[in-house]
């Protein structure tokens, strides 16, 4: 079931509204889905009936992402203010520190609820942020890359193009290892979803600096990579699992940047194993 909820969230200036659109089902424990930069929520789509055989899933568009709207004027698109829009959003929802699992920012995003205590337990799939510098230039220069000819593509063009394996490949191979396995609708989709996400400059520039070095004492933590990522490459699970050191790191053979889409059967197992 889709639906928007609305909240505040402290500013500078005194708090601000926020609305966040989401979609839940299922039953059992809480589990919040994150979604990467320029994605939507629709990307969890291959595992969301495999989680919620078991837990209360909860997938949600990324404030400018997606269909939510924009963060208002006042509150930046920087990983504690995001933090923060989202511990609002399970008070909102009355969600008792929810289990999280996120995908490149959003599993950024997950660590970073977990390093503040909202949430029971984390899974990160290829998180950002435990990147050299060089690594982190080459993965910004790919994604807006990504953006620029998803913004000049005519929707025609993406149509015909996803239609065949070939243009679904040329579309998303950055990002699957297996591109043909997507939808042409869900490729359209995600196409349009980079191309009008209004919060992707914005947070762009507010990663340039992110570092995660934190431990997460207290919080079960896994990461999870796959080993045909060419975005985020897999040696930064290892820094990853360095930095914190009781992590359970899961090799996810195939599988690409976004692996819920390559492996969704394995994805949803490492998510719920996860979640215990």
């Amino acid at each position: 079931m889709s639906a928007t909820v609305s909240f505040t969230v402290p500013s500078p200036s005194g708090p601000l509204p926020v609305t966040v659109s989401y979609a839940r089902v299922g039953r059992g424990e809480p589990l919040l889905l994150l979604h990467g930069i320029g994605h939507h929520r629709q990307a969890w789509d291959p595992v969301v009936d495999l989680l919620a055989a078991e837990r209360d899933v909860i997938a949600v568009d990324l404030p400018g992402f997606g269909v939510s709207p924009p963060l208002p004027d006042g509150l930046a698109y920087d990983l504690p203010t995001t933090a923060a829009v989202f511990a609002a959003f399970c008070e909102a929802l009355e969600l008792d520190r929810p289990h999280v699992a996120g995908n490149s920012l959003g599993g950024l995003l997950a660590l970073e609820l977990g390093r503040g205590k909202f949430v029971r337990s984390v899974t990160a799939l290829s998180p950002a942020g435990f990147w050299s510098q060089a690594e982190r230039r080459y993965a910004f220069g790919v994604l807006l890359t990504m953006r620029q000819i998803s913004r000049r593509m005519p929707l025609p063009l993406v149509e015909r193009m996803a239609s065949t394996a070939a243009g679904r490949t040329a579309l998303t191979s950055t990002i699957y290892a297996r591109p043909s396995r997507r939808s042409p609708e869900a490729v359209v989709a995600e196409t349009l979803a980079l191309a009008t996400a209004t919060g992707f400059d914005q947070t762009l520039r507010a990663g340039a600096t992110v570092m995660f070095t934190d431990d997460l004492p207290g919080v079960p933590v896994t990461l999870g990579w796959g080993t045909r990522d060419w975005l985020l490459v897999r040696r930064q699970g290892v820094r990853a699992k360095r930095i914190i050191p009781a992590a359970r790191l899961v090799r996810l053979p195939g599988c690409g940047h976004c692996p819920m889409s390559d492996d969704p059967a394995l994805v949803a197992r490492v998510i719920l194993d996860g979640s215990r």
